[in-house]
C-alpha cells in the first residue's frame, strides 16, 4: 500500500486516479478502519457481492491491479504486488497521450 499511495502522489496532479476495491470477503468495518487510520488519499470501493471482481476477470488474488487508460481500456494487470519501475513507465506514457 504505501507504494499505492506513493504512485498516487506522484502522478494525481496530471490526471491520474486511483481506486481501490475491497474484496467481498473483506468486512466493511475493517475497509473503513484500515482506510482511515493509514489516511489513504484515494478512494476505496467496497464490493459487497463480488460482482465487481467477476467483472474485471474473475479477480481471486490480491492484491491485483490494473491499469485502465483514459478510454476506459486495460492496459495493463498486475497480479500481486505490481512492478513499480514497469507502472511507473506505463502512467507516464498514458498521461501523455492526447
Amino acid at each position: 500500500m504505501p507504494e499505492l499511495i506513493a504512485t498516487y502522489n506522484k502522478f494525481k496532479g496530471r490526471g491520474y486516479e486511483t481506486l481501490a476495491v475491497a474484496m467481498s470477503y473483506d468486512p466493511p468495518s475493517y475497509v473503513v478502519n484500515f482506510a482511515q487510520t493509514r489516511q489513504l488519499p484515494f478512494k476505496v470501493a467496497i464490493d459487497n457481492t463480488g460482482s465487481l471482481a467477476r467483472d474485471w476477470g474473475d479477480v481471486k488474488l490480491t492484491p491485483t491491479t490494473f491499469l485502465v487508460n483514459k478510454r476506459g481500456e486495460i492496459i495493463k494487470r498486475f497480479v500481486g504486488t505490481p512492478n513499480f519501475v514497469e507502472l511507473h513507465q506505463l502512467i507516464e506514457k498514458l498521461l501523455a497521450e492526447t
